[in-house]
């Protein structure tokens, strides 16, 4: 097995130079690309979008916020039932989302962690072949159906923030030098939703209801730049939000996501539960990688390490090393802990 590792993304540290400096640094050599660590709004993943994007739209009304803390606003729910909810105001039929190429914040927030990556990168910092990651969500766990409470209002708004969310990836690939660059898409709502447990939808037809975000955004970035895919069972309100009882329906996911794509995938990111049998990972016999290094995230809880790595490797001989998720709903003094975790890990698969 091959010791490189991947960061799925959020690292809630302060600045994206302290997250380069304390995890880019340690895990340098066994990275392929390093992450900013979605620091500020974005540890939070799709709750920034939620509050400074969706909020306050002129198409748009805000039916339902989280609770205060303390009589204080708060802009992150503690759950799905305490999350931010829209509703498309009348006679609006298509949602639409301005100032073009930099609406979402992605962009920006890339291009000035680029500057303090390629920074540090030149001073022998970072390590010299590291590419600067980008993760970003996809159109439908940023828009999930929960927080429409007219399942109507779905068809009204994503149309118009697909064309918003390639407008950004525009940006970003115009911005920050294609052979540095790596673009990773974060899918939860799909897994869910394939599984069947999205109310209000069946997992019949719903491969397909997911995977055509991906024919429209994945074919035009570019061939230098890498890509890949985070397949996630969520932290919202506590990981795992969801518990398959097996990778069944993650691997038919990441097959027809890698098929759909209209170009090279070089990853995906599959997360592992911390207490799973034989059973969970069979499945990963029928993945078609078609070429991209698949990461699995068997990093978590240092006890069953080793068994976790032997079950998934009856299946799937050669893999990358990963944790289940993100780290932003961790707590921030819990890092040093997590960079252990990888550090370990690193070791005891040697």
């Amino acid at each position: 097995m091959s010791h490189d590792v991947l960061l799925v993304g959020s690292i809630p540290l302060d600045t994206p130079e302290a997250v380069f400096r304390d995890f880019g640094g340690p895990l340098g050599s066994a990275l392929k690309t390093m992450p900013d660590g979605e620091v500020g709004p974005r540890k939070h993943w799709i709750s920034r979008i939620h509050y400074q994007v969706l909020s306050g739209h002129p198409e748009l009304e805000t039916v339902q916020r989280p609770a205060p803390e303390n009589g204080v606003e708060r802009l992150f729910p503690r759950n799905a039932a305490d999350a931010w909810w829209f509703k498309v105001k009348d006679g609006v039929e298509h949602v639409r989302f301005g100032d073009v190429g930099w609406r979402i914040g992605y962009a920006r927030d890339a291009i000035n962690s680029y500057f303090v990556f390629k920074t540090l990168r030149d001073k022998g910092e970072l390590a010299r072949h590291l590419r600067f990651q980008v993760s970003l969500a996809s159109v439908n766990s940023a828009l999930p159906p929960r927080i429409f409470p007219d399942r109507a209002d779905i068809a009204k708004v994503r149309p118009g923030f697909t064309e918003a969310l390639a407008a950004e990836v525009d940006t970003i690939v115009k911005h920050i030098p294609n052979g540095d660059l790596a673009i990773q898409w974060d899918c939860s709502t799909e897994v869910q939703d394939v599984y069947g447990a999205v109310a209000g939808f069946s997992a019949e037809g719903a491969i397909e209801r997911n995977v055509a975000q991906f024919r429209a955004l994945s074919p035009s970035i570019p061939e230098s730049v890498e890509l890949g895919y985070h397949f996630c069972f969520g932290t919202l309100g506590g990981w795992p939000r969801f518990s398959p009882a097996d990778l069944s329906a993650t691997v038919d996911l990441a097959n027809a996501t890698i098929e759909a794509s209209g170009r090279r995938v070089d990853w995906i990111h599959i997360p592992v539960l911390p207490d799973v049998k034989e059973a969970f990972f069979a499945p990963l016999k029928n993945l078609k990688p078609r070429g991209a290094r698949v990461y699995l995230g068997v990093v978590h809880h240092m006890e069953g390490f080793a068994e976790r790595i032997a079950l998934a490797r009856k299946f799937l001989p050669e893999f990358g090393l990963a944790a289940y998720c993100g780290f932003g709903r961790i707590p921030p003094a819990d890092m040093p802990a997590v960079l252990n975790e990888h550090l370990q890990a690193i070791k005891a698969a040697g």
